[in-house]
């Protein structure tokens, strides 16, 4: 059945750059960038994906109201202006576009550097006035001088190069970063305190958080040289604001240039409005065409992958997967999903630990997705919530399931790479109730092997019997006493209730002992032939199960 998604573009964004949903057959875009943020709440529970940029504020009372959807894109890097916690708790996906303005950023930060060292703005005004004060404006040269960056992620390093470019020394201050690594970028990595009274250029290239807001303030103006000039094109709120009018007006630093605010729109009444000597721009740092373009296209393919099920490259609230692991993993994501399902339907309950092993090469890879599609799949039919790749683990906590990762590089098993998933619980529930009576009780155990064949995924063993057959479509699955007749006997009750059988595999420890068979239908098997056939002698129970 083929499902329309519904996106919902609610800030302005480059068209061309949303070109890849425009032109995609089941997505319907819709461009409103006027909603207030009460119209949101109400309009966003008939939409999938919900694309923004700085502006709109998609808040914990938005994402409670927005029952279908399952990805917010923020066409940028920041996402102060979403709520991931609230975001995740729901199990929606929250992605940026990291990479797709860098470029953009760094010459805006440089761009600032040469205005607030040559006085650009100012002069430009003054000319403007019909004035002609050369001597007023004397600048500084930046050859030879320090740039001090707090922070050394992707713009950063981008600014890094630009400023060597123009002879300038870098030094930076980032507690994540190797000494090698910044080294190798030609920066030399130094303490907070070194950088903030070393530089005679100081840049900031951090997300706001709780640890970063207002991490430039009285005390750290005090402590920089006073001919220093800051920078600010990464986040408003990581300068105190009125620290900073202080420290320039009472020459404490020299100047600084501003791209972004705490408060934006900056207020009419802002003193930073007041202070020549402070080059302020409306945040302009992504704003050229090539990244806006970039950056709706990052997002516009990652809603893409997520409406169609597959990881996306960039997401904020989970792991991220290289583009080679990532294609390497998505099949074993559907298998282990598919297994966990699998599982669920046999009649895994009361479940409390839930163990996957990789076997062969999926042992060398993050398991993370992994793992948590097998919780999607494990509980996906027993929780009210929705539940993905992003919730699943917290899902999993808050129903007392432990879980644990295992790997075996170097296995003896059937299938050089293969996945194993095995739960444990206080009750093993199996069939009807006649099936259940002749289950086992209290602790137990369900194990199940999965592997790709021929790049489809494959169940090759349930409990300790290898059995090989397709992880799709619906299944009766069925333990039994290896004996004359019965593989015949389901086969005829089948056949006489109209019933097609596409496919039908039985493994077995050994000759006429515990064995068990696994039929493909093409519908589900009715209830009544279930209790039919389980009446059967030597049939333990059956079990329909739809993937």
């Amino acid at each position: 059945i083929s499902t329309t998604h519904r996106v919902l573009v609610s800030d302005p964004l480059s068209v061309a750059g949303l070109t890849p949903l425009r032109s995609a057959d089941n997505v319907e875009v819709d461009l409103r960038t006027d909603l207030s943020p009460a119209e949101l709440v109400e309009a966003i529970s008939a939409y999938d994906a919900l694309i923004v940029r700085s502006g709109t504020q998609v808040t914990a009372e938005v994402i409670e109201a927005a029952a279908r959807l399952r990805v917010i894109a923020r066409a940028g890097v920041g996402v102060d202006n979403i709520d991931i916690k609230a975001a995740t708790q729901a199990g929606i996906i929250v992605v940026n576009a990291p990479t797709g303005n860098t470029v953009a950023a760094a010459e805006h930060t440089i761009a600032m550097l040469m205005a607030v060292a040559r006085n650009i703005p100012q002069a430009d005004a003054d000319v403007r006035s019909g004035s002609w004060q050369r001597g007023r404006f004397t600048g500084v040269e930046v050859r030879d001088k320090v740039l001090g960056s707090i922070g050394l992620g992707r713009v950063a390093q981008e600014v890094a190069r630009r400023a060597i470019g123009l002879g300038m020394t870098v030094i930076a201050y980032d507690p994540y970063v190797a000494e090698e690594y910044a080294d190798q970028r030609g920066v030399r990595l130094v303490s907070f305190d070194e950088v903030i009274t070393q530089a005679d250029f100081l840049t900031l290239h951090v997300p706001l958080s709780a640890e970063n807001r207002h991490m430039i303030g009285a005390a750290e103006f005090a402590r920089m040289k006073p001919t220093a000039r800051l920078l600010n094109v990464a986040r408003g709120g990581i300068v105190h604001e009125q620290a900073l009018v202080h420290a320039v007006n009472s020459g404490q630093i020299a100047a600084a240039a501003i791209d972004v605010f705490e408060q934006e729109p900056l207020p009419a009444d802002s003193p930073l409005r007041d202070c020549d000597q402070i080059i302020l721009t409306p945040h302009l740092g992504a704003s050229t065409f090539e990244a806006q373009e970039q950056v709706a296209e990052d997002v516009a393919l990652q809603v893409l992958d997520i409406l169609n099920d597959r990881p996306a490259r960039y997401a904020v609230n989970a792991p991220i997967m290289p583009p080679k692991a990532m294609e390497f993993q998505i099949p074993y994501i559907e298998l282990a999903e598919r297994m966990g399902r699998l599982i669920n339907q046999l009649g895994a309950h009361g479940v409390n630990q839930l163990e996957i092993t990789a076997h062969g090469a999926l042992a060398g890879y993050d398991l993370a997705y992994v793992k948590a599609a097998a919780i999607k799949g494990l509980l996906a039919d027993a929780v009210q919530v929705r539940i993905n790749l992003v919730n699943a683990e917290l899902l999993a906590q808050r129903r007392g399931i432990t879980v644990i990762e295992r790997k075996q590089v170097q296995h003896e098993m059937r299938h050089e790479t293969m996945l194993t998933i095995s739960v444990s619980g206080s009750n093993r529930s199996s069939g009807t109730s006649s099936a259940s009576s002749r289950s086992a009780s209290g602790q137990d155990r369900w194990v199940v092997r999965g592997a790709l064949l021929q790049g489809i995924p494959h169940i090759v063993a349930i409990d300790d019997i290898w059995v090989d057959f397709p992880a799709r479509g619906h299944l009766l699955v069925s333990p039994h006493d290896d004996r004359p007749g019965i593989i015949g006997r389901v086969g005829t009750v089948l056949g006489q209730a109209d019933i097609n059988i596409s496919f039908m595999h039985v493994g077995r420890h050994a000759p006429r002992t515990g064995a068990i068979m696994v039929i493909g239908t093409d519908e589900p098997v009715p209830t009544d032939l279930l209790e039919e056939l389980e009446a059967s002698e030597n049939i333990h129970w059956l079990k329909t199960v739809s993937l």
